[in-house]
């Protein structure tokens, strides 16, 4: 499938193509190799459809040596932008980054990268559609794939998205370097790639979308401890010791949080590792508080075994191994999951409390 010309009203395309004739690799590689620093040089790998426009936000970012615009993850070796742009060739439009780790990060390379796409979106980006305009993170290592993880979840974390986050993370193959005229499009053509970016409908997504948003917290999570069993038997009432120590289920309808609508966010009653949000609370019917998503997905863990339909599978908080409820596969949108959870287990810290209490980085979810 075609780059859409027809919608962003660029029609001299096929111009463009005669014009690239080859890749000029001999002229690149002289290029990139005077370019390169003494010291370490890591390399990112991504696809986020156009490859001007990922290209474009990497040129000149501070520790990026440079970055280039070419196809990677198909099996047909030296694709050209013809063959790739008409699909066939299992190749993405992509683009090659090398920085300097000492002055960006990979994880900060990714949050940059996740900035520039509709990260829901796996059929394509914008007006391009098809399998060679989807956005990937192609990992080179186990290292990379680490932090590429850590990335994404840290963007479901946030739920800015009332969609599920469709970016995979595949691993790296052979990366080919575009044809010459595609390297640096937006410095060389600003007024057809600015009309581009406009009308494909990434600028204005971006702009609507990703404005504001702050940095991804990637890293490691705060660890919570567990109290003593003594402080618990004293800080606990009866029912919420045998709730979270032994797995009791509190009765239905006459519980703390079944009914309850304030904004804020629920931790766990024993450690306060922060586990849902009032944002995600749904009246399931149930007579328990229920949930279509944790508050942070690290904090939840899932015991293993269990028919998530069935019966359910229960759920503790990740530090304190303290007993949450069951989760269900009979859930609403987004997620269709039912995070079902005993009122006892948890503690609720209400929105306007939460940078007194800690939780300051919860905040920005709840306008005032």
């Amino acid at each position: 499938m075609q780059r859409n010309w027809a919608i962003v009203g660029i029609l001299a395309w096929v111009v463009l193509l005669a014009a690239c004739g080859g890749s000029d690799a001999a002229t690149a590689a002289a290029k990139a190799a005077a370019a390169t620093p003494p010291g370490k040089v890591d390399v990112a790998l991504l696809a986020g459809g156009c490859f001007w426009c990922t290209e474009a936000a990497f040129d000149g970012l501070p520790g990026v040596i440079d970055a280039v615009s070419g196809y990677t993850g198909g099996d047909k070796p030296n694709p050209t932008y013809e063959k790739v742009s008409a699909g066939g060739t299992g190749h993405f439009e992509s683009i090659e980054v090398r920085f300097d780790p000492s002055k960006i990060t990979y994880a900060e390379i990714l949050d940059v990268f996740w900035r520039q796409i509709d990260p829901t979106d796996d059929g394509g980006q914008f007006a391009d559609r098809g399998s060679q305009y989807r956005a990937a993170i192609f990992v080179r290592d186990d290292a990379q794939r680490r932090v590429a993880e850590a990335s994404k979840k840290a963007l479901e974390a946030t739920h800015w998205f009332e969609k599920p986050i469709l970016t995979p993370i595949l691993p790296a193959g052979p990366f080919y370097r575009a044809e010459a005229c595609h390297q640096d499009y937006h410095a060389k053509n600003p007024g057809q790639y600015k009309a581009y970016k406009q009308g494909s409908g990434r600028g204005p997504y971006l702009e609507r979308v990703w404005k504001d948003k702050p940095a991804l917290v990637v890293g490691a999570k705060k660890t919570y401890s567990k109290p003593t069993d003594g402080e618990l038997r004293r800080r606990l009432t009866p029912l919420q010791y045998e709730v979270t120590q032994h797995g009791a289920t509190e009765a239905a309808f006459g519980n703390e949080f079944f009914d309850h609508h304030e904004p804020g966010i629920y931790v766990d009653i024993v450690s306060g590792e922060p586990l849902f949000s009032s944002i995600d609370k749904y009246d399931s019917g149930s007579g328990w508080p229920a949930f279509t998503r944790p508050l942070d997905p690290d904090y939840v863990v899932r015991s293993e075994g269990g028919s998530l339909m069935l019966t359910g599978i229960e759920v503790h908080s990740r530090d304190a191994g303290s007993h949450l409820g069951h989760v269900f596969a009979d859930g609403p949108a987004p997620t269709g999951l039912r995070y079902c959870i005993d009122s006892a287990s948890l503690r609720f810290i209400p929105a306007d409390r939460l940078e007194a209490e800690g939780f300051g980085e919860y905040a920005t979810r709840f306008p005032k």
